[in-house]
């Protein structure tokens, strides 16, 4: 049996968090303290920080900034939360949501083999140059994608969405009741429409199963807040998402400084 352990055979630890600053406790600026601590918290340089640290300034009513962190230890993760809730800048702040989750590989990227079966599924000729050289090319690029997908690297643009999601257990749409061959297609549709956001949006699934209320968190980076919303709304047709998709709450973000996050909710002196 394994040794016992918090750290994830595979994969990191993530959290989301949502705050908004009780502004009804706040006579006027954050004081000194209070904005040192902040800026403490929220630097992904310090040697306490998590191995992947970013925080958001977001747009509504229902929070003022995000916190998204990732580490294999839990306790990294979390000790970002407690830095910003301790005093004395604690008792200004207020975390209105979050969400806790782990990086997994899918069981929907295809191995080698089922990315051939694709190719010559979608028409390619199997002895042909050019099935060969696609296939050439995903080799490559295997071990890239699992790796970003267990510790990734939080991308710097300037725009973030996140949301949760399950898969559907209705009457005649419970996702957990089709045979794997079909999901794995409508999963395979469902990255296709991703792919044509390359280089646009990036995306990260973490999963929540058993963690959190939700199965599963997206977050997505764009490089323009437009390609969010495309990007969502274009995947709204595929079939993975159009009978099965439930999906929560939905926050958006613009990357920054704690600084420039006390500044944007004119909080800094």
């Amino acid at each position: 049996m394994p040794e016992p352990s918090v750290i994830p055979e595979q994969g990191w630890h993530c959290g989301h968090t949502m705050y908004r600053f009780r502004r009804e406790a706040i006579s006027g600026p954050l004081s000194k303290t209070c904005q040192d601590q902040f800026r403490t918290a929220l630097d992904p340089e310090s040697g306490e920080a998590p191995e992947r640290l970013a925080a958001y300034w977001t747009s509504g009513h229902r929070a003022d900034f995000a916190v998204m962190s990732m580490d294999p230890d839990p306790a990294k993760v979390d000790a970002v939360h407690q830095k910003i809730m301790a005093p004395p800048l604690g008792q200004f702040v207020e975390a209105t949501w979050s969400f806790v989750s782990v990086s997994e590989i899918s069981e929907y990227v295809p191995s080698l083999e089922q990315y051939r079966d694709r190719l010559i599924a979608s028409g390619a000729e199997p002895d042909s140059p050019t099935l060969a050289a696609k296939m050439n090319a995903y080799e490559r690029r295997l071990p890239m994608m699992r790796e970003q997908r267990l510790q990734p690297e939080f991308p710097d643009w300037p725009s973030a969405c996140f949301y949760p999601m399950n898969k559907k257990r209705a009457v005649g749409a419970n996702w957990f009741n089709e045979p794997f061959s079909k999901r794995n297609a409508m999963m395979a549709e469902h990255a296709q429409s991703g792919m044509a956001f390359a280089g646009k949006v990036s995306q990260l699934i973490t999963v929540g199963v058993g963690l959190d209320d939700w199965e599963w968190m997206v977050t997505l980076w764009g490089r323009n807040p437009q390609y969010l919303k495309d990007i969502v709304y274009k995947m709204r047709f595929d079939e993975a998402s159009a009978k099965y998709g439930e999906f929560g709450p939905f926050y958006v973000g613009y990357k920054a400084t704690a600084d420039e996050i006390t500044q944007h909710c004119r909080l800094a002196h």
